[in-house]
């Protein structure tokens, strides 16, 4: 026989879970809040995915909120294998401290290497070093030089940081994943999801390979447009790196204004507009 019901008005075997009404066979012998307050039940469920959007969800949060005020920003790709006397470790310590004369925060993946030298250059130059780490089996923590950092569980997370707290891209020679960041900011302008975001490649002899088979291949074959190859320059001069950069923002805080004036036109335009009947006639 069944206990009864301490709500008579309830009918037994009957439970509400939150806004769920349960009956019958689905009705469960606990409450959501004596589960989570019970120390003594499975541990289980932390690995499940309804936990893990959670984690996912805090990823999300905890990087806006440490990147919403950080102005405008540059986002340094490279290789983690860069050692310090690599002539791209020198030439990504001077972007980072110009960047920062620019008017720029930088950003990296927290790691050694090229990140390393850029968060060195920009920290040293009194600018905004961020670095946005990766959960690796083979990494250990934010470089020296990290003044804002996070570690990030999940790539696809930190990626969004990458593209939305950045005005642009500098890719230093690189390996699997400095290709992936590269690819994906082509992609998003590509299909329109970003506006104005201009792509610098750094290094001639090391990326020349691959934006000839860009051009030879992928654009003969079809595959992309000419106009395609109009998203990135390729350049060994820092200066001509920074120049680009800073001409691409200033070309896009004024077609921001444009459409600013143009909106705040049209607004002023409609309220002229008198409704009918407003000249008595």
């Amino acid at each position: 026989m069944s206990e009864p019901s301490i709500h008579p008005d309830r009918p037994v075997g009957q439970q509400q879970r939150g806004p769920v009404v349960m009956r019958r066979k689905q009705v469960q012998h606990s409450t959501s809040e004596q589960r989570l307050l019970d120390s003594r039940g499975p541990s289980d469920w932390v690995h499940t995915d309804p936990w893990r959007v959670l984690r996912i969800q805090s990823e999300f949060i905890e990087g806006f909120g440490m990147l919403a005020e950080l102005g405008s920003a540059i986002s340094v790709f490279g290789s983690a294998r860069t050692k310090p006397d690599d002539p791209m470790y020198v030439a990504a310590e001077e972007v980072g401290r110009k960047l920062v004369g620019a008017g720029y925060a930088v950003i990296t993946g927290g790691g050694p290497g090229v990140m390393e030298a850029a968060n060195k250059g920009a920290s040293e130059a009194g600018g905004v070093s961020v670095g946005l780490g990766i959960e690796l089996p083979f990494e250990n923590g934010l470089n020296e030089w990290v003044d804002i950092g996070m570690n990030f569980r999940y790539f696809f997370t930190r990626k969004t940081m990458f593209v939305k707290y950045a005005q642009g891209f500098i890719v230093m020679p690189g390996g699997f994943g400095t290709l992936d960041e590269l690819f994906e900011a082509l992609t998003l302008a590509q299909t329109r999801k970003v506006t104005s975001f201009p792509v610098v490649l750094f290094g001639t002899s090391y990326w020349g390979g691959l934006v000839d088979w860009l051009r030879t291949t992928m654009l003969e074959d079809g595959k992309i447009s000419a106009a395609d190859l109009d998203m990135f320059v390729v350049t060994d001069d820092v200066d001509e790196a920074i120049s680009y950069i800073v001409k691409a923002g200033e070309l896009a805080d004024a077609a921001a204004a444009d459409a600013a004036d143009a909106a705040e036109a049209d607004v002023e335009g409609s309220s002229r507009v008198h409704p009918l009947g407003s000249d008595g006639s």
